[in-house]
């Protein structure tokens, strides 16, 4: 169940709204959704590091490691923010200015531009 607060004027309750009295071609919308999750993913995946270099010199298994991630003895510590390996999608996401192409009125279905964020029958947040 999600709650959508609006200021216009509500319609009636149990009236079965159609997408073509919201939207029509050629609008711009805004799509949010649940991005696909991922799981827990390396640095290479995750944030697009190089790895440590070469495959020779005495390189055994550091290729895709993300190498140096703190200084010495001062500050002792790793700072907050670092890029690390973890889970990665299951975010939500928000598509901003597609454009609508096409209104299907029977499925109540909008055809809209570019990439839609989600899996598969996930649920899809389309506003003006």
């Amino acid at each position: 169940m999600k709650e959508f607060k609006s200021f216009e004027e509500l319609p009636e309750i149990g009236k079965e709204l159609q997408i073509s009295d919201v939207f029509e071609i050629g609008d711009f919308v805004d799509v949010s959704a649940t991005s696909k999750g991922k799981g827990f993913q390396g640095v290479v995946k995750r944030h697009g590091f190089g790895g440590v270099g070469q495959a020779t010199h005495g390189q055994h298994n550091r290729l895709r490691a993300p190498g140096s991630i703190g200084a010495c003895s001062t500050p002792s510590r790793v700072f907050k923010g670092m890029r690390m390996a973890g889970r990665m999608g299951g975010q939500k996401v928000k598509v901003q200015n597609l454009e609508i192409l096409k209104i299907v009125g029977e499925k109540n279905l909008v055809l809209v531009t570019g990439s839609v964020p989600g899996a598969n029958n996930s649920y899809v947040v389309v506003e003006k």
